[in-house]
């Protein structure tokens, strides 16, 4: 058995690989596969004649993000002792990969474990996906030291460090092949967004740790497939949020949190509608009549184990606009 495979999953992201795969290729030392989502661009045709190296497993249809995972992930299991799941859209650094790995191997009590990220626009940023660690507050809103709704901080070393978190970022994070397996991985019915989440808890609940290491990096453009505006992705992460709520909390804490969640979410649609932005208005309800057409294919979680979080916010909503707190020192 090998080490550990870096995964990259693609759908139509010709120019991505030609510009972020190149670093992957010169900065990693352990095998780079990449998943193709059946696409429709030139994407094959640039692995095969631009990166020779690199593995290639074609699926047949676009799965998403969760789907596509679990199938091309399916392909290897057995091969690895552990993935790294990278985004297409993310320059690494010299030795990421073995930092990460390490890092697993030093603790057995840790089943994944992030990067510092950092955005590959403002490269001394903290990009939105993951920045210097996730947390999730009482109502399972995540939140991230370097990045607190859609406000960043500037890197100034402040998260250099190495802690415990609540979730890893789907951008670049490393897991344990076999939990990943042993879980079922990502759920299929997420398509995409939230889905690293809702492994997170899994992980958790079944006694793992999760961690961030400062000790490397990685530069993540994002929006590569679906803008932070969009109200696409919007409608995903409402609809995906409330479904992994159900799926891991008993029915008296799922039915608290969904009337104080929608209280939120509600105010938040309706800013939307007052504001002109009425795509966005109607992406809010679209997610929770997308949670509710879902809700049957899931199993509730009434007998899950309640996992504790680790960050300093109960309420960020509450934390960031009410009280006017931007950073996390600040929470």
């Amino acid at each position: 058995m090998k080490t550990c495979a870096i995964v990259i999953l693609n759908y139509n992201g010709e120019e991505m690989l030609r510009r972020f795969l190149p670093s992957v290729v010169k900065c990693s030392h352990y095998d780079i596969w990449v998943i193709d989502n059946a696409s429709t661009d030139q994407s094959c045709t640039v692995l095969e004649q631009e990166f020779p190296k690199v593995f290639v497993e074609k699926l047949s249809q676009n799965f998403g993000y969760a789907g596509g995972y679990n199938r091309g992930l399916e392909k290897l299991k057995g091969a690895y002792r552990y993935y790294i799941l990278l985004n297409s859209d993310v320059e690494v650094t010299p030795d990421w990969d073995t930092i990460l790995v390490n890092s697993l191997e030093a603790n057995s009590g840790l089943a994944a474990i992030q990067p510092k990220i950092l955005s590959a626009v403002e490269r001394d940023q903290f990009d939105y996906a993951g920045a210097g660690g996730g947390f999730l507050d009482s109502l399972y809103y995540p939140y991230c030291r370097g990045r607190i709704w859609n406000q960043l901080e500037q890197d100034q070393g402040q998260y250099d460090d190495d802690c415990l978190v609540d979730w890893t970022s789907g951008a670049c994070f490393a897991v344990s092949a076999d939990l990943f397996h042993d879980l079922g991985g990502f759920d299929d019915h997420f398509f995409a967004h939230m889905e690293e989440i809702d492994l997170c808890l899994r992980i958790k609940q079944v006694g793992f740790d999760l961690g961030y290491t400062g000790k490397t990096k990685v530069y993540h453009l994002g929006g590569a497939t679906l803008d932070r505006s969009s109200p696409r992705k919007l409608t995903l992460n409402i609809r995906n949020s409330l479904s992994m709520i159900y799926k891991n909390v008993n029915g008296w804490t799922f039915a608290w949190l969904f009337i104080q969640k929608g209280i939120l979410e509600l105010i938040a649609g309706l800013g939307y509608f007052l504001q002109g932005k009425s795509e966005l208005g109607r992406a809010v309800f679209k997610g929770y009549t997308g949670f509710f057409a879902l809700r049957d294919q899931f199993e509730s979680g009434k007998h899950k184990k309640k996992v504790s979080f680790l960050g300093p916010s109960r309420y960020v909503f509450i934390d960031f606009f009410f009280r006017n707190r931007k950073k996390f020192s600040q929470l």
